[in-house]
């Protein structure tokens, strides 16, 4: 493991990642703004499983799952590193295929696949929270994708989808407003592995 991955792990800021995605990124040979980046995401995802758990305990969140899918859903990006910093899509079908020839379940992998289609049909409560930590991170919006996640809580609770979204607009605002220190956090590490 380089040192900059190392510190991309460890250096105070976001919370740790889970020891399982740090074998994995260190197997891997992920750049170091790859780990912060997931390390990033990954925190996000912690804050809405504790406030989806406390709040709609009904949605039935599987919170291993969850924070494991956030912790490695770009990990595809060791594999191809020119989409840390430009467009593309090749690392969702890679990132899956790693997890899965390392012997990580299906259910935790699928992850690396699903987490920019979070508007196709069937998506589940799971998908949809690391969707939005994977947009949240750094402050960005998405409308279709909140609401989405209001109407599958709603229907979960049985309360009333205006409530469920002033809830979730709340939590998104608070966890926007930390945007640019997760940004600068990121941006604190090299996107190539180095020695």
């Amino acid at each position: 493991m380089s040192g900059a991955l190392r510190r991309a792990l460890a250096d105070p800021g976001p919370r740790p990642l889970p020891d399982a995605a740090v074998r994995l990124l260190t197997a891997a040979g992920a750049p170091p703004r790859l780990a912060a980046h997931l390390r990033a995401v990954h925190d996000v995802a912690a804050d809405l499983v504790a406030w989806a758990g406390e709040r709609h305990p009904a949605a039935a969140v599987d919170a291993e799952a969850v924070l494991f899918g956030a912790a490695t859903h770009d990990i595809g990006k060791a594999l191809h590193p020119a989409e840390l910093s430009g467009p593309g899509s090749a690392h969702e079908r890679a990132g899956h295929a790693l997890l899965r020839e390392h012997g990580v379940p299906e259910r935790l992998a699928r992850f690396a696949r699903t987490h920019a289609s979070w508007d196709a049909p069937g998506t589940g409560i799971d998908d949809l929270l690391v969707s939005l930590a994977d947009k949240i991170w750094k402050g960005k919006r998405v409308p279709g994708l909140e609401q989405r996640i209001v109407d599958v809580l709603a229907a979960a609770s049985g309360e009333e989808a205006w409530r469920v979204f002033m809830e979730l607009d709340d939590v998104c605002d608070r966890l926007a407003a930390g945007a640019d220190a997760r940004l600068a956090f990121q941006a604190a590490y090299p996107v190539e592995s180095t020695a």
